[in-house]
């Protein structure tokens, strides 16, 4: 048993420096959202600095969703704004289930995790602190069974 549990914490010590050696990421974090639910006037605002204007980027949207979910989708509404205040926006769909039921993303348990490419091969045109502005887009006023909200921003490779 004791064995067990060492190399466990030896796989997750090397997982933990793997993910953090990636030189291409630039920005990963995620929000949760209340038990109680997505509200869907609550915004979830993400800083992101940007320095690098000439290397290309990829941008992802991740959603964790419990499985009781009842959807197979999620609606989302995104604002990109620039400093300076130009703003990009713009209504995004991920897939969370298969026409099956199968949920696509990844996980153990009742939570699932689906990383979604939201804007592939992107440059930023002005280095600064960028706002990501995300709004559920779901016909309900309080969404149940999303559980957080990521964004990663990775250099393209």
């Amino acid at each position: 048993m004791k064995k067990i549990s060492l190399q466990f914490i030896f796989l997750v010590t090397i997982l933990i420096v793997f993910i953090a050696c990636d030189k291409n990421l630039v920005f990963y974090k995620y929000q949760p959202i209340p038990k109680s639910g997505w509200d869907n006037d609550s915004l979830l605002v993400f800083d992101i600095p940007v320095a690098d204007t000439i290397q290309n980027h990829n941008l992802f949207i991740n959603v964790r969703n419990d499985i009781r979910y009842k959807y197979s989708n999620l609606w989302l509404f995104i604002d990109i704004i620039q400093p300076g205040g130009t703003t990009l926006t713009d209504t995004f769909e991920i897939k969370l289930a298969a026409p099956s039921g199968k949920w696509l993303g990844k996980g153990f348990g009742g939570v699932k995790t689906c990383e979604t490419i939201y804007k592939k091969n992107i440059f930023f045109p002005v280095s600064g602190d960028y706002k990501i502005e995300i709004q559920q887009g779901m016909r309900e006023n309080v969404l149940k069974g999303i559980t957080d909200i990521g964004v990663k921003l990775e250099k393209q490779k």
